[in-house]
């Protein structure tokens, strides 16, 4: 369990749209899943995805970034082509082990509970442990071949709050995994908007749904929640209203923090 002593002031999270969000911890400078192409139409296997929306800034815009935290590389709507090239000008991209191979030197694969320790410039450091995530229902074997390898990140430091990324993660057991060994968590940015694929998994969400998201926060012992993944795409199924309408039946719309989107 994480030490419940640590401060908890917040820090600002700016959401980009889809799965991309930037925010400075231990004065490191963090982005989630950079998606930044224009609305149009991706081939996938078995159909295509949708962009709906642009992000809310262009990487031009975003001034340093010191690492990438990648849930996985494989979709589109988690990397898109613009992300992709941003990466090549990101010092450190931490992502799954699988990733880690394919995307070339300045990425790094994390197995589950597998952590690195990043220096900060006051001297100390930040580490970032991989943490584990299915994208899908169901178990690692019935999953992962269907949807392939996720990873989620919890980040810690001395006078740190804890914060946790779920990455494209639909398990609920795995949130109380995490939970154990690192809460309570001061900010979680969960990736929620229930996407959904009639031919995946009976049409089952294979990332939270909104009421999944407020039970994550629960689990969590979460201070704060900024969801992601629940806007810009058109196989998201929840949205803004759903999330609202979810942490208010929970008792918890005083975590929900829709973070900053300018």
């Amino acid at each position: 369990m994480a030490d419940t002593s640590a401060p908890v002031e917040q820090f600002p999270v700016r959401v980009l749209g889809g799965p991309t969000a930037l925010f400075e911890y231990g004065g490191l400078r963090f982005l989630t899943d950079p998606t930044f192409d224009a609305p149009r139409e991706y081939p996938v296997p078995g159909g295509r995805l949708s962009k709906t929306a642009p992000a809310s800034a262009a990487p031009a815009g975003l001034g340093r970034i010191d690492v990438v935290l990648l849930s996985h590389d494989e979709h589109p709507d988690n990397l898109d082509d613009s992300g992709r090239a941003l990466l090549a000008d990101v010092p450190l991209t931490l992502t799954t082990p699988g990733g880690g191979q394919r995307l070339g030197a300045e990425a790094r694969g994390l197995a589950d509970w597998e952590s690195i320790d990043l220096d900060r410039a006051d001297g100390g450091t930040v580490t970032v442990t991989g943490v584990p995530a299915l994208h899908g229902p169901g178990t690692r074997e019935e999953v992962e071949p269907v949807t392939g390898q996720v990873v989620g990140f919890v980040l810690t430091g001395p006078d740190l709050p804890t914060v946790y990324v779920s990455g494209d993660n639909a398990s609920l057991g795995l949130v109380e995994e995490i939970a154990e060994r690192f809460g309570p968590v001061g900010t979680a940015i969960l990736f929620a908007g229930a996407p959904r694929f009639p031919q995946l998994f009976d049409g089952a969400p294979i990332v939270l749904d909104s009421a999944q998201a407020a039970d994550a926060a629960r689990i969590l012992g979460a201070r704060r929640v900024v969801p992601v993944h629940y806007d810009s795409w058109a196989h998201f199924t929840e949205g803004r209203d759903e999330l609202v309408a979810a942490f208010t039946d929970a008792g918890l719309i005083d975590r929900l923090d829709l973070g900053d989107r300018n």
